[in-house]
């Protein structure tokens, strides 16, 4: 077997706690918004931040807190989570944001196998039935936090409470780059997810790649809407803003309503994005152009594949450059178009630090132009990972499968074309789904699109695909096929379409095409 071997680059900037963290900016910029919650209309300065950072650091380390510690964090986005977070890792313990949006049965499973020595709940939250039976200490906090919160003597809310504990002296613990940071879950709506194990020097590692990506740097403001549970969002806005000390905007959830007035409002200059967040503005265009969001230079796409016909629509809608990233929750960043080289329908060359190949069935190198699984290692994957029966998995200094089919050009770009799982198998012909749904988008009367495989007795498997027409469109069944004949061989052109009024999506807004291949079971059953 043909050795696979790589040489990690020195970082683009030396590893730093989150003590020297807070510390660097608090000196450098302490007025500077560090974050800004955009519901509450409320933000902390980079001075105010680092204070409170230390205040939860010493009122945790007074509760027999100690770095290492796993502490659990139930709550919807919010700047007292973040403020939370902030100390838990001042302190050089373990933070476990756990999604809240997955089944209060999950949750208490997870942090069972979690064993956290305490857990915050935000009192909007049931604590009893996210945490009941977990053998932990349990802390409610709320929203309260202002720059000019006291200390009420009288009240038991977190925030009033932390306030009689001393910013100074400052704790001596702090982390260093191969401790444990962060155990997060991946997504999980009907079975329970596994959890994901991180050290300190992943997310500096991840978060230089995000800068790399995007050319950002301290002067940037940045828009992120989506939960810090998952880990697509930590890597890309979490990380960024801890290595330049930027400031970072956060919504509880998109809101198309409201997106281009918190862009405009703020002078927003980069936004994360989604499939389902770009095809939403989209297919129900906000009427805004460059010249009304001059401050937004950028917004990203990854979570799930984007099809060149979406980018290049969105570009030419708003002139806003697009990028499509490609990461997993095990392995941070894989690959990333730049700000200074992309090219669309790709998504990007890999990301920097990040050990990346794509190999055949034998684990060999694929050369230039040929598909095969995508497999990653280095410092910046995870540590461990929790299997859904609670078991630990030791992932360090191993490679990994991704499970996710690619294939490089001769110029370094990566085009994801499926997942191994999801490949239609025609006749003993090998077809990714993903390369069907890219022609079907490119239907100017289609929103979304799914191809999958469907039982067949003469071939094993035919394709067909499942289409929502566009708000006000009407799509037959042969309008669909049409399109496709003349754009795909015939081995690979949908046999039949279904109409759908939306397609069944994860919580991460991935398709979900075991449920399309059961609904067309249950339709097509005999009797």
């Amino acid at each position: 077997m043909t050795p696979i071997t790589f040489t990690q680059p020195e970082p683009a900037a030396p590893f730093r706690s989150i003590a020297s963290v807070l510390n660097t900016y608090r000196e450098r910029h302490p007025d500077k918004i560090a974050l800004f919650d955009l519901d509450q209309d409320k933000g902390i300065d980079w001075g105010q931040l680092h204070e409170m950072a230390n205040r939860v650091a010493n009122w945790l380390a007074a509760r027999g807190i100690a770095k290492g510690d796993r502490v659990g964090l139930l709550s919807d986005e919010g700047l007292e989570k973040m403020i939370v977070w902030m100390g838990v890792w001042r302190l050089g313990a373990t933070v476990c944001p756990l999604n809240v949006e997955i089944n209060e049965s999950h949750i208490r499973e997870l942090l069972a196998s979690i064993a956290p020595k305490l857990t915050f709940v935000h009192e909007a939250l049931d604590a009893a039935a996210l945490t009941g039976g977990v053998d932990c200490e349990i802390v409610r906090f709320g929203s309260c936090w202002t720059p000019d919160l006291a200390d009420d003597a009288g009240s038991d809310e977190f925030f009033h409470q932390i306030m009689a504990t001393g910013a100074t002296p400052e704790v001596t613990s702090e982390n260093g780059p191969n401790d444990v940071s962060c155990i997060f879950c991946t997504s999980g709506t009907t079975s329970r997810p596994k959890c994901v194990v991180y050290n300190y020097l992943a997310y500096w590692l991840n978060g230089l790649n995000t800068i790399d990506f995007l050319g950002l740097t301290a002067e940037d403001r940045t828009l992120e809407y989506r939960s810090f549970g998952w880990n697509s969002a930590q890597v890309l806005s979490l990380g960024p803003w801890i290595v330049t000390g930027l400031s970072m905007y956060i919504a509880r959830r998109f809101s198309r309503s409201r997106f281009f007035d918190w862009i405009k409002a703020h002078e927003i200059t980069f936004a994360a994005g989604v499939p389902t967040v770009i095809n939403m503005l989209l297919n129900e265009p906000a009427g805004m152009t460059a010249d009304d969001i001059p401050s937004l230079r950028l917004m990203t796409c990854s979570t799930a594949p984007l099809s060149p016909e979406q980018w290049k629509r969105f570009e030419e809608m708003y002139g806003v450059t697009l990028l499509q990233l490609y990461g997993m929750s095990e392995a941070g960043w894989i690959c990333g178009n730049r700000h200074y080289r992309r090219r669309m329908g790709t998504v990007g060359p890999p990301a920097r630090h990040q050990e990346f190949a794509i190999v055949d069935s034998d684990g060999k190198p694929c050369p230039a132009g040929v598909e095969g699984e995508v497999e990653i290692g280095g410092p910046q994957t995870c540590i461990a990972t929790i299997t859904p029966e609670g078991e630990w998995q030791d992932e360090a200094n191993r490679r990994m499968r991704t499970g996710d089919l690619a294939v490089m050009d001769e110029d370094g770009f990566v085009t994801v074309t499926g997942r191994t799982k999801d490949l239609i198998i025609r006749g003993g012909v090998n077809i990714a789904p993903l390369e069907i749904d890219n022609v079907l988008m490119e239907n100017p009367r289609i929103a979304e699109a799914a191809a999958v495989g469907v039982p067949d007795p003469i071939y094993g498997e035919e394709v067909v695909c499942y289409v929502v027409p566009k708000p006000g469109e009407t799509l037959k069944e042969d309008d669909v096929l049409q399109h496709c004949k003349g754009k795909l061989p015939p081995f690979k052109a949908p046999k039949h379409a279904y109409m759908v009024d939306a397609l069944p999506k994860s919580d991460r807004g991935k398709v979900r095409r075991d449920d399309l291949k059961i609904l067309w079971a249950k339709e097509h059953s005999a009797g």
